[in-house]
């Protein structure tokens, strides 16, 4: 038997189709409610409403589980690598050693800007925030390849995904070496992804940069820990922004900028302006778990909680041991850290935390990474940025790929004025 839902409304009753996922999860087909009811729904910040199917990333939020195409975070993150989960989440499966060769091959042969694209870094102040440059760059990109832009030829995005993959750590370090003055370092292609990467960042042709290992792997471990995150504010704007056919340039500089909000990818910087500030007085901890739990105090503690986890978010388990391992061996102490270990103890003991279910989220550890590797606080979202960009491109070409897709646009309740009468300027008091 075909279950449905039943809306009565207005001693009328109708049936309402139920869509059922692979992980059992249910949903209200309302597809046809206004044409057969008049009726629309509301849900502010759609926390309870669908605007797609997908078969990227399962989360269930109340047993903290977050899988990418079927697979487990904890096991992509100790067997795999980020090229590998780039793969799997574009394409739908992990690739063969040929496969993930030729894909690698493919992204290594983008990494270089346009050098006319390099100029446009001297329009910006130098104290830019990185995350401005970031979008605007990567949408310029679709004024350089006007070729190949065209969302509905598979030849087009093949293109573009390796662009796009390549060019993002290329555009991210220029950005940071535009902000301190240095000349940019151009990318070397017989690195990995990642060493690549840390070389443009922080090398200068002065001298000779080695690339840490640990640093290498710790930093390939955090983008596959932020490459998709189902459908998130970024990721709904991507798709929002494609569904009009948008160029993936495009869309995906609108999910950058989506990024870019403290509420978004900027709450790792908060938690450790956070941390810093509770250090600045005197590491009082107590005291601002207090005002945190004070409904009169507008403090909060910054990378606890998590909008759709109502558990422990398992990215900040695999996280906090990368963090230790990290600043180990490094040999930081940093009392910043001390700071987070102490709150994360609140958290998990303090009946109010637990209660509430407020443990630490993804955010609450990686800023303290990113620190400790040498990275400036205005580069934290652009971290997130380079990270989250194989999951944007996986779920723009789903998108775009599904028979369903139809432009975005929402409905509204309009509570204005009805219909009034223009009075000319003379007339008005």
């Amino acid at each position: 038997m075909v279950k449905k839902a039943q809306l009565i409304y207005d001693d009328k009753s109708m049936d309402l189709p139920l869509i059922n996922g692979t992980e059992n999860e249910q949903a209200v087909d309302i597809a046809k409610l206004r044409a057969q009811s008049g009726l629309v729904t509301m849900d502010h910040g759609y926390a309870n409403t669908g605007a797609c199917t997908s078969a990227i990333t399962f989360l269930d939020g109340e047993q903290g589980i977050l899988r990418y195409r079927g697979y487990n975070i904890q096991d992509l993150c100790e067997n795999s690598n980020f090229m590998e989960v780039s793969y799997l989440l574009i394409y739908g499966e992990l690739p063969s050693p040929s496969q993930v060769e030729e894909f690698r091959n493919n992204i290594t042969r983008h990494t270089m800007l346009h050098e006319s694209l390099r100029s446009l870094y001297d329009a910006y102040p130098r104290d830019a925030h990185p995350m401005a440059l970031l979008s605007s760059v990567v949408c310029s990109l679709s004024t350089f390849y006007q070729d190949a832009i065209d969302p509905l030829n598979p030849e087009h995005v093949k293109i573009s995904i390796f662009r796009l993959l390549a060019k993002i750590p290329t555009i991210a370090a220029y950005s940071y070496k535009k902000s301190i003055g240095q000349p940019f370092i151009y990318p070397i292609n017989a690195l990995s992804y990642c060493a690549n990467f840390l070389n443009m960042m922080f090398s200068v042709p002065a001298e000779h940069y080695e690339v840490d290992p640990d640093i290498e792997k710790a930093l390939d471990l955090l983008f596959i820990l932020h490459a998709d995150h189902e459908q998130n504010c970024s990721t709904s704007t991507v798709r929002m922004v494609g569904s009009s056919h948008a160029n993936m340039f495009a869309a995906i500089s609108a999910g950058i900028c989506a990024l870019w909000g403290p509420l978004h990818g900027g709450a790792n910087q908060e938690v450790l302006e956070m941390l810093q500030l509770i250090y600045e007085d005197g590491n009082n901890v107590k005291k601002y778990v207090e005002k945190a739990k004070d409904k009169n105090s507008n403090f909060r503690l910054m990378g606890f909680g998590h909008r759709v986890y109502k558990n422990f978010d398992p990215r900040a388990q695999i996280i906090k041991k990368t963090c230790d391992k990290v600043l180990s061996k490094m040999g930081i102490n940093d009392p910043l850290l001390d700071i987070a270990h102490q709150l994360e103890e609140v958290a998990l003991k303090d009946p109010y935390f637990v209660e509430k279910k407020l443990y630490p989220n993804v955010d609450f550890y990686s800023g303290i990474i990113y620190k400790a590797m040498g990275f400036p606080v205005e580069m934290f979202t652009v971290l997130f940025a380079i990270g989250r960009m194989p999951g944007w491109i996986a779920q723009w070409k789903e998108m775009m790929e599904s028979k369903d897709t139809r432009i975005g646009r929402p409905r509204q309740i309009y509570t204005g004025q009805n219909q009034r009468k223009y009075v000319p300027i003379h007339k008005r008091s």
